[in-house]
């Protein structure tokens, strides 16, 4: 390792984007440790183990670190959302960072910044409203997570930190929502989810890579920035995107709200909620979207070809 690297240390260091984001932060030279329940398997990444519901963590994870980079958090869509679970995926943003900070209260360190994930969930439902960082919070489940997940996180400018959060949106990768979306339409019984009219405020996975690369290497970034490209597309017309890309008809009426409501129950939010989101804030900080269009983004991660306009050839 190159002493002379800054230090990161990485929540969810082995999720979708902790993962991505791990392999371009060594290519950059730069060290990486993980936090993590589990021992790591990588030999070039140093893994400290913690236990946030025992409130555990291995002291030594914050020794020479340079920045905290908090991406930890139970899967949104992965349970049913069960009071226990509810309580799950918010403990597990917001007391995960706060065992941080209890480390960094009593222990000398060189920690100078916090980057964490938020969630554009912290919108909620909000039909054709265009959401900037400014806009309110939602009263549903999602959006308390989210503003208790980061209020916490700003506990850390007592501490002197820099702070920036990233509201994310539906990241897109072969895995992940994306993955669930396109199943069906690989079976040919892909179709629009409700109205199909909800907006979704979909990336690129390497534009979050790219985002959070921003972040951690411009020392004047900070605040709250949303995640999401500076086109945003209806659930109607990312499904035909993706039927598109792997060349399936859609030929079934859209699946019922009142199904997905009595399948899902309150998670149904998830696929049957609306949020427009902007983008202009982080594009005059300065950040350029490698995928602006979801065509391209597809095309990208389907290994097509697509014109610069986000028109498939």
């Amino acid at each position: 390792m190159n002493t002379n690297s800054k230090h990161i240390l990485l929540t969810g260091g082995t999720g979708l984007i902790g993962g991505h984001l791990t392999e371009q932060l060594l290519e950059r030279n730069w060290l990486v440790s993980h936090l993590s329940r589990s021992p790591g398997r990588d030999d070039r990444v140093k893994t400290f183990l913690w236990d946030v519901d025992r409130g555990e963590i291995d002291e030594h994870c914050i020794d020479g670190v340079d920045m905290v980079v908090h991406l930890a958090g139970a899967g949104i869509a992965d349970k049913p959302w069960t009071d226990a679970r509810k309580k799950e995926m918010t403990d597990s943003r917001s007391k995960s960072i706060g065992l941080i900070y209890k480390l960094l209260h009593v222990k000398k360190h060189q920690v100078k910044a916090i980057i964490s994930a938020s969630a554009i969930g912290y919108y909620g439902d909000r039909g054709d409203e265009l959401m900037t960082e400014d806009s309110l919070s939602s009263d549903d489940f999602m959006g308390k997570c989210c503003v208790e997940w980061e209020n916490t996180v700003d506990e850390g400018a007592g501490l002197g930190m820099r702070i920036v959060k990233f509201r994310t949106g539906v990241v897109l990768d072969k895995t992940g929502a994306l993955a669930k979306m396109a199943l069906p339409v690989k079976l040919f019984v892909g179709s629009p989810l409700g109205s199909g009219k909800q907006w979704i405020p979909w990336i690129h996975w390497q534009d979050v890579v790219d985002m959070y690369l921003l972040a951690i290497e411009n020392e004047n970034f900070t605040g709250v920035y949303n995640m999401a490209a500076p086109n945003p597309v209806t659930n109607k017309q990312l499904t035909k995107a993706v039927a598109r890309q792997l060349h399936k008809p859609l030929w079934l009426p859209n699946v019922p709200a009142f199904f997905l409501k009595l399948l899902l129950g309150e998670m149904s939010t998830i696929v049957l909620g609306s949020t427009k989101v902007s983008a202009q804030k982080i594009e005059g900080a300065g950040f350029k979207f490698k995928y602006p269009f979801v065509e391209v983004a597809l095309a990208e991660i389907y290994g097509r070809k697509c014109a610069g306009s986000g028109v498939l050839v």
